[in-house]
Order: structure tokens, then C-alpha cells, then sequence
């Protein structure tokens, strides 16, 4: 599917120009199969490889956070065989920042959790932009042992600016909602996949994020601070972001050598905006194979794996 949409990125301004040739071509009566429309069609696939391709850090932020990239709710109408929504942490209420419940992917039942930012200003306000409170992340916990229960493999969709730091959510005990979390998924006996598809910002991020296996897009990102927090803290200049996103090895490149992540997914026609339908099938495709993959070993095995990936993360050998 080709987004026609006034919504774009500075950067992509040369990709929707030729895009608005092609549809003027097409409105003054060209076919589709016309030489000149399929001129135009191979120059706007080399104009989407080479630009996504040489993207800065900064860039790849922006990309990140497209108004238009495929969220977690448009991948479970795509990818999944059915949703059924699973609401509240069962002390306090139902944090809709964070979204989870039972479903099946090729006829196989998984349980799905994950963070969801909205897409229109209400849908964002009542997702408070994908940043989860306590109980958000209580709800996650609360499926994840669901899945152990009933031993289903877990997959949970990463895409937040973080954790959110409202009064209201530190009174409710965040920081230690975050290391609950973060504690009790090394113990937790069914396979968990995770997928960065956006944002992956700070604790908020990582209270979802410990599992078997960790895969990235290609044009997600990955921090422990974003690069606005980042400028801040460091030169009290929130213009400085682009430096400090280069500082900050945020990119699916940076997080994959330093092994953060497992995999990286590759995003169709350059980035997933672009073609969400192609980016979905390609990535229940993977999510398919990874599934199968992490069922050919133990439980057993699978918790030691899941505890020594996390735990030798950040040492580092001197070579001097």
C-alpha cells in the first residue's frame, strides 16, 4: 500500500514529490503498466533505498516516531488471527498506555502485550502517548504469568518514549512497579518474544522488553534516555538532540553489535510507513519462524539463556 499523505518527514520530501508525479501522470490518464509510470516506479525504489539506507542517527529518531508508522494496534489487525483485550492489574485500574490479552498467530494461541501510543489527539490522550503508569505495567506482569499459566508463548511490542513521570504515578510506586517487572520476567517459564517497533525508551521500555529473543526494525531506536533528555542533562540544550542521538548508539545497527538486540527486521520500500500491509506480513513471517525456534528448547534451557543474555550485557573485556 503506497501512503498518500501530506504527513512526511523533511528528509522524505524527494520520495513524496516523485510520488505526486507518478499520481499526476495517473490522473491525466496514464495506465499503471505506461512506460513513463514504470520509469518514475524504479526510480522512486532506488530514491527509497538509497535515502532510508543513509540515514543519520538524529534521522532515524524522526523516523521512529513517524505520525505514520505502523503501531501495535494496526499490527494486531494485521498479523494476528483475533485479539481478545485483557483489561486491569487487579489493584488499582486499567492503564491504557499499555495493551494486552489473548490471541493466535497462524492457528497458534500466544498471548500479546505491548505499548500503544494512539493515532489521532484523543486516541493519544487516551493512551497518554504509549507512556504506561504502574498499573500498566502490574497489567503486563499479570499476563506475562497468565501465559506461564496456561503456557502460552508471550510476544510484547515495545514502542514508548517511556515510563510516565506524572505525581500520580510516582505515588503509585512506578520505579518499583518497573523492578518487579523486571525481576520476576527472568523467572517466567514460556517462551517471550520482543519487538522493538518504534520507540524503545528508558525503564519504561525494558519493563517489557526481557525476553528470549529480541528483535528490532530496522528504523526503531533503542535508549536508555531520548536525545532531548540526553541534551539536557549534558548541555542544558535540547537543540543539541541530533548530537546526542549520535552519542547515544541508539540505532538497530549500534544495538545488534553491541548485542542488545538478536535481530533486526528489515522495513519494505525503505521504511514501514511506507507499506505497512508488506512490513506486517514480513514480520509475522519472523515472529513465526522465532516462535517455532525458541519451542525447540527446554524451559529450563530457556531461562539460563534469557538470564546470561541480559546479565553479561555491559561488560566489557580490556584489551590493553
Amino acid at each position: 500500500m503506497e501512503v498518500q499523505s501530506s504527513k512526511y518527514l523533511q528528509f522524505e520530501k524527494p520520495i513524496h514529490e516523485l510520488q505526486d508525479k507518478i499520481e499526476e501522470l495517473r490522473t491525466n490518464g496514464f495506465s499503471e503498466s505506461s512506460s513513463e509510470i514504470g520509469r518514475l516506479r524504479e526510480k522512486l525504489e532506488d530514491l527509497e533505498l538509497e535515502l532510508y539506507e543513509s540515514l543519520s542517527p538524529w534521522q532515524k529518531v524522526q523516523l521512529a516516531r513517524h505520525p505514520l508508522r505502523p503501531r501495535m494496534g494496526d499490527y494486531l489487525g494485521m498479523i494476528f488471527d483475533y485479539f481478545q483485550e485483557l483489561h486491569g492489574d487487579r489493584y488499582f485500574g486499567d492503564d491504557h498506555a499499555i495493551v494486552g490479552g489473548l490471541s493466535a498467530i497462524n492457528g497458534n494461541r500466544v498471548m500479546v502485550i505491548g505499548h500503544e501510543k494512539g493515532r489521532t489527539t484523543r486516541e493519544k490522550l487516551h493512551r497518554n502517548f504509549g507512556m504506561a503508569r504502574p498499573e500498566g505495567f502490574r497489567k503486563a506482569l499479570r499476563l506475562m504469568k497468565m501465559a506461564e499459566k496456561f503456557k502460552l508463548p508471550l510476544i510484547s511490542f515495545v514502542d514508548t518514549p517511556g515510563a510516565y513521570p506524572g505525581v500520580g504515578a510516582e505515588e503509585r510506586g512506578q520505579p518499583r512497579a518497573i523492578a518487579d517487572n523486571l525481576k520476576q520476567v527472568f523467572g517466567i517459564r514460556t517462551p517471550i518474544i520482543i519487538v522493538i517497533i518504534g520507540e524503545g525508551g528508558s525503564g519504561g521500555a525494558l519493563a517489557i522488553a526481557v525476553g528470549d529473543r529480541v528483535l528490532m526494525m530496522e528504523h526503531a531506536v533503542y535508549s536508555v534516555i531520548s536525545p532531548e533528555g540526553c541534551a539536557t542533562i549534558l548541555w542544558r540544550d535540547k537543540g543539541k538532540a541530533a548530537e546526542a542521538a549520535s552519542s547515544l548508539r541508539l540505532t538497530a545497527d549500534d544495538c545488534l553489535a553491541y548485542g542488545v538486540v538478536d535481530r533486526i527486521i528489515k522495513e519494505n520500500h525503505g521504511a514501514a510507513h511506507r507499506d505497512p500491509e508488506g512490513n506486517a506480513d514480513h514480520l509475522k513471517n519472523v515472529l513465526i519462524e522465532e516462535i517455532a525456534t525458541v519451542g525447540e528448547t527446554t524451559i529450563d534451557a530457556l531461562i539460563e539463556k534469557r538470564r546470561n543474555k541480559f546479565y553479561s550485557m555491559g561488560i566489557f573485556k580490556d584489551r590493553s
